[in-house]
């Protein structure tokens, strides 16, 4: 009948993306950071000698380190708190992504860099005991940190949520309703 068919119609028209943590775009980001993140460290392993330099980039340094803490060294030598630490964090990330008013890709995108991110150091901390860290960021001979980059997606998945949801309308979802005409 056709209200049936109309009622079908404007259900299909109406609805929206999921972009929540079993969607498929999340769970692809967070392998893949997973998955390229452990994939460099153990490059870095082989063939990066402990504490030895590789100019890159007037900024960035490949120098392998092996960080017992978190950021900047915080909490260095805590050893299995910080795995405990980790875990916390990471339940803590997906309740606010599955609870979280909808920011659409880019929300989804931030979410998942940050569980990837938290995934692949955790990683580190359960088989090695600490991380490993390869890439140094400085301005001249001042250093700014060593980093991995499982931590550059750790900082990039906050900057796309702060992105959607302080500033939703240039960034987050498109609004329902009728297109402009080209």
């Amino acid at each position: 009948d056709t209200a049936t068919t109309e009622i079908y119609t404007r259900a299909r028209h109406d609805a929206r993306p999921i972009y929540g943590p079993r969607a498929a775009l999340g769970l692809a980001i967070v392998i893949a950071v997973v998955a390229i993140d452990q994939i460099a460290k153990l490059i870095a392993e082989a063939h990066l000698p402990l504490g030895a330099a590789i100019d890159v980039l007037p900024i960035l340094t490949l120098y392998r380190v092996h960080n017992t803490g978190i950021a900047f060294s915080f909490l260095a030598g805590s050893g299995i708190g910080l795995v405990f630490l980790t875990l916390a964090i990471t339940v803590v990330v997906v309740i606010f992504w599955l609870r979280s008013p909808d920011g659409g890709r880019l929300a989804a995108i931030g979410f998942a860099l940050i569980l990837g991110g938290a995934l692949g150091n955790l990683v580190d901390r359960l088989r090695l005991g600490y991380v490993i860290d390869f890439l140094l960021l400085h301005f001249g001979d001042r250093t700014l940190f060593v980093f991995n980059l499982a931590d550059a997606a750790l900082s990039l998945g906050p900057a796309l949520l702060l992105l959607v949801y302080l500033w939703p309308e240039k960034s987050g979802p498109e609004k329902p309703g009728p297109k402009p005409a080209a």
